[in-house]
């Protein structure tokens, strides 16, 4: 900025000289942006996640709103997960934002939960492993990103390591009070419903022509993403379930337990035969025993090869 338009910026109404320098755009304007990139987004990302994963997602367009990106940022409210941007030749600084229901909701499908049993989750900041999840999750909303806005050079977006909202680092050399606009999406997995926000400046939005980018084969991507949740899920902490089978009683005697009273184990006369499994999925056959001052089960044979434990944890 030369030193006559910086003058200028401090003598005249901050708003006015936005709106006079191609930095503050109408709502009309900003609603018009906002709509076209909520159509590029319905229509290729449920189809990336689709290839990718065999879940169905569905995209809508919530709105766009205009204010500082601190303004903005606040407006998500909690429990969002977020990821800073940049994409050379055209925003040297974006944010990217997806709703933890979403993440939450991916990684039990991915865990192999029943569709059918997964509930709506409780609003929570994401885990240190779903944090690690929504990396794909941001990949691939940046790369409908790059695709709409048609940047030259063929630049991909650079993303730092995602974070929990309410832990968003302060901006380094930006105070946050440019004028900027949140593009919001509806996005829904099963019972999930959340959203996904762009957040970018609006110098750079106002200057974006919003393309619809050619269908491409995902069969490369998919082996990558298919690849990487596998990794995913190996890393992942699992609950495991140990079943014991107890002796049969009477319901009459069932009726009269009283506390104190002991049951004794179906296998009281060699090893305790143990059932353990995750996920409704049984893995080993162990029997039971005792170390120190810890219970505990050994492992003695597999029920499923690592191959099959695996894609049941993902399917």
């Amino acid at each position: 900025m030369s030193q006559q338009s910086a003058h200028r910026a401090q003598t005249m109404d901050r708003t006015l000289f936005a709106k006079l320098t191609g930095n503050l755009g109408d709502q009309a304007t900003l609603a018009k942006l906002g709509t076209a990139f909520a159509q590029v987004y319905a229509e290729f990302l449920p189809d990336i996640i689709k290839t990718e994963t065999g879940l169905d997602i569905n995209i809508a367009y919530a709105g766009c709103h205009s204010g500082s990106t601190n303004e903005l940022i606040a407006g998500l409210g909690g429990n969002y997960a977020l990821v800073n941007g940049s994409l050379r030749n055209w925003a040297p600084n974006f944010i990217l934002g997806c709703g933890a229901g979403f993440i939450m909701t991916l990684m039990e499908h991915m865990l192999g939960a029943r569709a059918e049993d997964i509930e709506a989750p409780v609003a929570r900041p994401l885990s240190v492993i779903e944090l690690d999840l929504s990396v794909m999750v941001f990949e691939k909303i940046a790369k409908v990103l790059r695709s709409a806005v048609n940047a030259a050079g063929g630049f991909e977006p650079y993303l730092d390591p995602p974070y929990n909202i309410e832990d968003r680092p302060p901006a380094i050399g930006d105070d946050g009070s440019d004028f900027a606009a949140a593009i919001t999406m509806t996005i829904s997995l099963g019972k999930s419903m959340s959203q996904i926000a762009i957040i970018v400046p609006q110098r750079d939005l106002l200057r974006t022509v919003v393309s619809t980018p050619r269908a491409k084969n995902p069969t490369a991507a998919s082996e990558t993403w298919s690849e990487q949740l596998s990794e995913q899920v190996r890393r992942s902490q699992v609950t495991l379930e140990a079943r014991i089978r107890l002796e049969s009683l009477t319901l009459e005697t069932i009726s009269k337990l009283a506390v104190g009273d002991v049951i004794p184990f179906m296998d009281h006369t060699g090893d305790v035969r143990v059932e353990v499994s995750a996920n409704s999925k049984d893995l080993y056959i162990c029997e039971f025993g005792r170390s120190g001052e810890n219970y505990t089960v050994r492992v003695k044979d597999n029920v499923n090869s690592d191959d099959e434990l695996l894609r049941h944890l993902m399917n």
